[in-house]
């Protein structure tokens, strides 16, 4: 392994990125030190003329071609940042850029490619289907190919960027929290610090539902996800790569998950201390950060998070404001079961006492009982069992409803209530790409003889979309039924049986 080590070390030493990239600040942010009691810094990647570190790597892969292959034209899949600094790259080196972007790919993205100079292409719903079309062009027009994270000088571009944090920080620094995509960023960051100063930790970052690389470092060889969490689009890789695994395997000293509400609090730390706006992945290191210092009690101590990226869509900003404070654990959400009884309410309200209320949904739901959506603003997670064992004492039936993704993306904002018309109804939730034509692909596809009972969808700004539906199906029908969902390839949660939708809609 030392050898490899050194091999990559002189790779990075090499690299040829500062054409391009900036050599990016590494900034404390004072108020997340003082919340946390450590010293935590921001190697700030999002401050790169494309906002996001990808270009390194790009350009270190095009630097390297020969005359002849930049004549005959690069070509990428990527689903945003990649392709710009390809773009930029190709640019600079005065070659011609093809680049293969999802269907879903938000526009910001996709038009800043194309003012960049790359030809736009877009294709298929994921990347998976971007790369597989990639490939086809490549064959066909003998373009040579970028890949965006598997590549030996695309890793050690991204290496720069470990070399950098180490001569920024003469301190010793405890850990350096790197966020998960296909793996190119955090190999490319270990080379470089295990080489120089191995007892510094380098810690990977991954979405709780986009964590291939983490199962490919369980399993002992990579591993593909069959599908993946569509939030992070910057990091949602079905699989990582072959060298990219190699050495995260050998390299990295540990790896943490972190959830859509973690990262959007991460958003907010990230804009309270910096005043720039992350987009998802770029604020997945500052989530694990957090993370790892409340699992291991860390104090006093040096931590860097790469904020690797901040091409986010505006229209986006309202789902992340409003899943920031379930993430920092400012929010509590119940369903409380009250007697309809005269006082009842009144007796609740007292039980609440002078906590800001965020959400407060009140249903009649029959001669005996009522039942109530609330919302309240806490300091800290400790609070929820304090105030449900409150309600409890009063008489309440009480449910935490912290965890619960269908209370929280759906129910909080539906009005109505139950209805005795829903036999053999079930409900679901799924997620799919926010593209024309996907919702009628979805309602086209049902049997005749199912009806949507229920239908909820909300637009968050999103390259994907969330929708909660209520369809009628006779449980002879359930097998084909079980066959239709599986055919759709969308993301599929059953919540017949969740407690919440039998206290507020069924």
């Amino acid at each position: 392994m030392e050898t490899r080590l050194l091999d990559y070390l002189q790779r990075i030493l090499n690299a040829k990125v500062y054409d391009v990239a900036v050599e990016s600040p590494l900034d404390p942010a004072a108020r997340l030190s003082a919340r946390l009691n450590n010293q935590i810094w921001l190697k700030r990647e999002d401050k790169q003329p494309v906002h996001s570190f990808k270009l390194r790597g790009a350009y270190n892969k095009m630097a390297h071609l020969t005359a002849d292959e930049l004549a005959r034209g690069v070509i990428c899949a990527s689903a945003g940042n990649h392709a710009q600094g390809v773009a930029l790259s190709a640019r600079q080196l005065g070659c011609r850029a093809v680049v293969v972007m999802p269907v879903t790919t938000p526009a910001l993205k996709s038009d800043a490619v194309a003012a960049l100079g790359g030809e736009v292409t877009l294709y298929g719903d994921s990347y998976s289907d971007a790369y597989t079309h990639a490939m086809e062009l490549m064959g066909k027009h003998q373009y040579v190919f970028v890949h965006p994270f598997d590549d030996p000088d695309v890793i050690a571009g991204q290496g720069t960027i470990g070399m950098e944090i180490l001569r920024q920080h003469q301190r010793p620094i405890h850990a350096v929290f790197v966020a998960i995509g296909g793996g190119g960023l955090i190999s490319g960051v270990a080379s470089y610090i295990k080489a120089v100063r191995p007892e510094t930790k380098v810690i990977g970052v991954q979405m709780s539902d986009s964590n291939a690389m983490i199962e490919s470092i369980r399993a002992g060889h990579p591993v593909p996800l069959a599908d993946v969490g569509l939030f992070s689009d910057g990091t949602a890789v079905k699989r990582v790569g072959d060298e990219t695994f190699r050495l995260a395997r050998e390299l990295v000293d540990d790896f943490i998950t972190v959830d859509t509400d973690e990262v959007c609090a991460a958003i907010k730390d990230a804009f309270e201390d910096t005043r720039s706006i992350l987009e998802p992945a770029g604020a997945m290191g500052i989530a694990g950060m957090k993370r790892y210092i409340s699992q291991h009690d860390l104090e006093g101590e040096e931590l860097v998070a790469i904020t690797c990226g901040a091409n986010m869509n505006f229209d986006r900003l309202r789902f992340v404001a409003e899943q920031a404070e379930a993430g920092e654990g400012r929010e509590a959400l119940f369903a409380v079961t009250i007697p309809e009884a005269r006082g009842s309410f009144m007796r609740l309200c007292q039980t609440i006492g002078q906590r800001n209320v965020t959400e407060f949904s009140y249903r009649l739901s029959d001669r005996k009982e009522a039942h109530v959506l609330v919302g309240l603003t806490i300091e800290n997670h400790d609070e929820v069992p304090e105030i449900s064992q409150a309600l409890t004492a009063e008489g309440f039936s009480t449910l935490d409803l912290v965890d619960d993704d269908l209370s929280k993306a759906h129910l909080r904002y539906m009005v109505g209530g139950r209805s005795q018309l829903g036999e053999n109804e079930r409900l679901y939730r799924f997620e799919f790409p926010e593209r024309p034509g996907a919702l009628m692909r979805f309602l086209s596809a049902m049997h005749p003889n199912w009806n949507i009972s229920l239908f909820h969808y909300r637009n968050q700004g999103a390259d994907y979309g969330r929708i909660l539906v209520g369809i009628q199906v006779p449980d002879e029908e359930l097998p084909a039924f079980a066959e239709f969902i599986d055919s759709l390839g969308y993301r599929c949660t059953d919540e017949s049986n969740n407690p919440v939708y039998r206290l507020f809609l069924r």
